[in-house]
C-alpha cells in the first residue's frame, strides 16, 4: 500500500519552524499528527510485508485495516493543513506566514 504525500518531510519541518517563531501552534499541531501518522502506515506496512504467508489472516488483516484507516487520515490531515495555510495566507513557495499575520500574533502575545 503506498502513501500518496502532499507535504515532504522538510516542508513540514519548515512548517513547523515558521509556526512556533511566531506562536502560532495549529499547523504546527496538523504537521505534527502528519508526521505521526506517516510512522503508523509505515509500521503497518513492515507488518504486512513480514507476516507470513498462511499464518494467522486475522492478524493481516488488522494491519491492512489499520493502514487503510491511516491511509484516509493522513488525506484529510494534508488537506487540512493545505487549507489552512491557504486559509491564513502562507507563501507557498517559501513556507512562510504572511508578515501582517506574524506581526498580529507577535504584538498580540
Amino acid at each position: 500500500m503506498i502513501l500518496e504525500k502532499k507535504f515532504t518531510a522538510l516542508q513540514l519541518a519548515i512548517i513547523n519552524d515558521q509556526a512556533a517563531l511566531y506562536t502560532c501552534a495549529c499547523p504546527v499541531h496538523i504537521s505534527l499528527q502528519i508526521t505521526n501518522l506517516r510512522k503508523l502506515f509505515d509500521y503497518q506496512n513492515m507488518c504486512i510485508e513480514t507476516e507470513t504467508p498462511g499464518e494467522n489472516s486475522v492478524e493481516l488483516q488488522v494491519h491492512q485495516r489499520i493502514a487503510e484507516v491511516t491511509r484516509q487520515a493522513h488525506q484529510l490531515m494534508e488537506q487540512c493543513l493545505d487549507e489552512v495555510l491557504v486559509l491564513e495566507g502562507w507563501d507557498r513557495s517559501k513556507l512562510e506566514m504572511p508578515t501582517n499575520s506574524t506581526r498580529k500574533r507577535i504584538e498580540n502575545h
